[in-house]
């Protein structure tokens, strides 16, 4: 990479860092300007666009960010689980680490997935929706190896990601002590999720054997073993 390529990168990373870091529990993305993200970059207000052909462009560019890290929290809480064998605990472990060290890209995520920009909207929707699929994957290898069916484990996998966003929602600004309480509760919310999908799924397995064993036609006396 030529030394100007690997300073335009470094610029528009800036730029990026600058706009995440103007962002609070009380300001959102949409009230951001493009002089202050500039200026926060150190950079002249007309070379912004040397890098982005509008604000709602950098946006864009810190919803894949976030996406992206919310798919490498998944990967980093596999191997995790490989050691430590608990998927819930290691999991919300995980993704409470990853809040203290995103907390503003996870704010973004928040705010625009609700917010009146329908392009942020559709964009923050698709990360979720690979996150949901990675999680529905992970679900089915889990119940494989566990021998522990479930009961759509796409459902399942988009319940948890509901309860986890809205429990990453109250830790943002929590304090430590109330951190810790929010944990304790989204790991026995998780775990209830998932003992309700595979209890739903042997209660399904069961119905299906009694409809079969209803609908098959009595046997006849020379069907029956034994019979005279």
């Amino acid at each position: 990479m030529s030394a100007r390529a690997e300073q335009k990168l470094k610029t528009r990373r800036a730029l990026m860092d600058a706009a995440l870091d103007q962002l609070s529990a009380d300001r959102g993305f949409s009230s951001l300007s493009l002089r202050e993200v500039a200026r926060g970059a150190g950079i002249a207000p007309t070379s912004f666009y040397r890098h982005f052909a509008e604000l709602d462009e950098l946006g864009l560019a810190l919803v894949d960010e976030s996406g992206l890290a919310l798919r490498q929290l998944m990967r980093q809480a596999r191997k995790r689980i490989k050691r430590n064998g608990s998927a819930i605990n290691t999991s919300v472990d995980t993704f409470m680490e990853y809040l203290g060290n995103n907390a503003n890209l996870f704010r973004l995520l928040l705010r625009e997935r609700t917010g009146v920009s329908k392009t942020f909207r559709t964009a923050v929707q698709a990360e979720i929706d690979h996150f949901v699929t990675e999680l529905t994957e992970d679900l089915k290898r889990f119940a494989e190896e566990q021998h522990k069916p479930l009961y759509d484990a796409r459902l399942v996998a988009e319940a948890m990601v509901t309860l986890v966003f809205n429990h990453g929602a109250e830790a943002l600004d929590a304090t430590a002590k109330e951190k810790a309480v929010l944990k304790t509760k989204l790991k026995v919310e998780l775990r209830m999720i998932l003992v309700g999908a595979q209890t739903l799924a042997r209660y399904a397995s069961m119905q299906d054997r009694t409809q079969k064993l209803s609908s098959d036609p009595a046997p006849s006396s020379a069907q029956v073993p034994g019979w005279p």
